[in-house]
């Protein structure tokens, strides 16, 4: 009988593309895999697209703010752990992996309880509430930064860095002006906002677009219904609202790339060796991961960081004018830096206690 690891994480796109990226590996293990999710989070249609066994439960979110749902929530919560302790019962997974996010809190607790080896993986410098709730149920606790070890329990926390799709590395620079339409001499400037866009940074690249085009070919992934259709007759300027399968090829062209500052885009960020500002999220926003994660990138040397607060399109351009001009030196320091495989280390961690 093969064994079997069962993967949770969801919310976000930043919590399923790293268990997607662990698939193929695991398969190649000999390993069964089963994933965990919500019932209307964005994982459940990524993941039941690669033909993976899908079970949802009820989740709950712990909010830092006053919400009439911190009231309900946690009864959903107990409910979802419920509904994990008897899917693992039922599917005897040898091994927990987790992403985050808060569907996975009560599959660690479950997992816990039912004696199911559990790991974790923190993306962000300092950890979110949900893995802080699932650290004292794993047996091992993955970080994307060194930095995060020291907020973690030593004998726990492992430094492995962030499991990433193995396509991205293998984009094509043809095929990728093929699908732009891009001529060659143009420098190329990639925007994201993240999975569900950016509202902030759109509009100050909608506002950039007609000068950035003078000098920049430009690619804006903007986000599920947010294009600005009045700029679809610019010249130079291709608005798309979400790259998959073109992603790699899109990568392959970027002399410089503009992205918010979260773990995953920085893990894909630093694999690729792309001249990059980060724009993160700001404290208004969120906890304050991402001006970690980008002032830490910064520190380093590997991007440039450009606050939200007061940004205009004559500061974006700027912005990346410099990083342009000074592309050689950032992709220096990125590569002068020893990165670890994500997928080889967790892989090794998760093999180890599948047994």
């Amino acid at each position: 009988m093969k064994k079997c690891v069962l993967l949770t994480g969801g919310g976000t796109a930043g919590h399923v593309t790293p268990n997607m990226a662990l698939i193929p590996h695991l398969q190649e293990a000999g390993l069964d895999i089963v994933y965990v999710g919500s019932y209307d989070g964005i994982e459940k249609k990524l993941i039941e697209g690669m033909g993976i066994p899908y079970y949802p439960i009820q989740s709950g979110k712990m909010r830092r703010y006053f919400d009439i749902k911190n009231f309900t929530d946690p009864f959903r919560v107990i409910q979802g752990w419920g509904q994990a302790l008897k899917l693992i019962k039922r599917l005897k997974p040898t091994v927990i992996f987790s992403k985050g996010g808060f569907v996975s809190v009560p599959v660690v607790m479950a997992g816990k309880m039912a004696g199911v080896p559990c790991v974790i993986h923190e993306s962000d410098m300092t950890p979110g509430l949900a893995n802080k709730l699932a650290v004292p149920f794993a047996r091992k606790v993955c970080t994307n930064f060194e930095e995060t070890l020291q907020y973690l329990p030593e004998k726990k926390a492992v430094y492995t860095g962030t499991p990433i799709r193995e396509s991205l590395l293998r984009g094509s620079r043809f095929e990728g002006l093929r699908i732009t339409g891009f001529p060659e001499d143009k420098p190329v400037i990639l925007i994201m906002g993240g999975s569900m866009g950016a509202g902030a940074v759109n509009e100050t690249v909608w506002q950039a677009a007609p000068e950035l085009v003078k000098e920049y070919s430009v690619i804006h992934l903007c986000g599920k219904g947010k294009r600005n259709d009045s700029l679809a007759g610019l010249a130079g300027y291709l608005q798309m609202e979400y790259a998959d399968t073109e992603l790699p090829h899109l990568y392959a062209i970027a002399d410089v790339m503009v992205s918010r500052a979260g773990a995953n885009a920085l893990a894909e960020i630093i694999a690729l060796r792309v001249p990059n500002i980060l724009i993160p999220l700001p404290l208004s926003a969120s906890r304050g991961d991402q001006i970690l994660n980008a002032r830490s990138f910064e520190k380093k040397g590997y991007s440039y960081v450009l606050e939200q607060e007061g940004m205009t399109a004559q500061r974006l351009r700027e912005a990346i004018d410099t990083v342009y001009q000074n592309r050689g030196v950032y992709k220096s320091a990125m590569s002068a830096t020893h990165v670890k495989s994500g997928i080889e280390e967790v892989m090794k961690i998760i093999l180890h206690y599948a047994g």
